[in-house]
């Protein structure tokens, strides 16, 4: 079943902007390394924004990562994402989504949007999970959620790679991004 027009019920729902927390989210992403493990890092959050009007399925969503962050834990390989063979993070220092719509689908919210790495712009859909909603004892409230995507990092110019002696690549296309979100309803 596809809802795009009809309210939702969700408990502790509030319309409102929210802002994101930075220090309690994370956006990380894993890629296949050497076609038999994976290779995990993290982006640091600049910005995010979700603009949750009474009809969740109206929620618009504008967010920035800074590309410049990027840590998958070995130096030079934090390096080599940030060079001209990859991210190229002089010209291109974030990673921007902004949404151009929510969907319910079968039980999951989807957002759809477009989703700009390295300057090429392509549609991205996110499969959202609520964490809740609750108030911090500072009487701040909260919201928390997940969202997945899997993109083909070459659809966005990032290319590089080296063949195995074995056969296969070194770096794998597609790339699963993992967004842990924790924002605060602005008063």
């Amino acid at each position: 079943m596809t809802t795009t027009t009809s309210a939702l019920e969700i408990p502790g729902y509030k319309a409102g902007t929210w802002v994101l927390d930075p220090s309690h989210s994370e956006v990380s992403f894993s890629v296949r390394h050497m076609m038999i493990s994976k290779v995990r890092g993290t982006f640091g959050l600049k910005s995010a924004t979700i603009v949750a009007p009474e009809n969740p399925l109206e929620a618009r969503v504008e967010a920035s990562v800074d590309v410049t962050s990027v840590d998958t834990k070995d130096e030079g390989r934090d390096a080599h994402l940030r060079s001209a063979e990859f991210f190229d993070v002089e010209q291109f220092p974030t990673l921007d989504f902004v949404s151009t719509g929510v969907r319910y689908e079968g039980g999951d919210f989807l957002v759809d949007g477009d989703l700009t790495i390295r300057g090429v712009t392509k549609p991205a859909t996110f499969e959202l999970e609520f964490g809740g909603f609750g108030t911090d004892p500072w009487g701040n409230y909260k919201a928390g959620a997940t969202a997945k995507t899997v993109i083909n990092r070459e659809d966005f110019g990032l290319t590089w790679n080296a063949a195995l002696e074995t056969g296969g690549v070194l770096v794998g296309k597609d790339v699963t991004i993992t967004l842990d979100l924790q924002g605060s309803l602005q008063a």
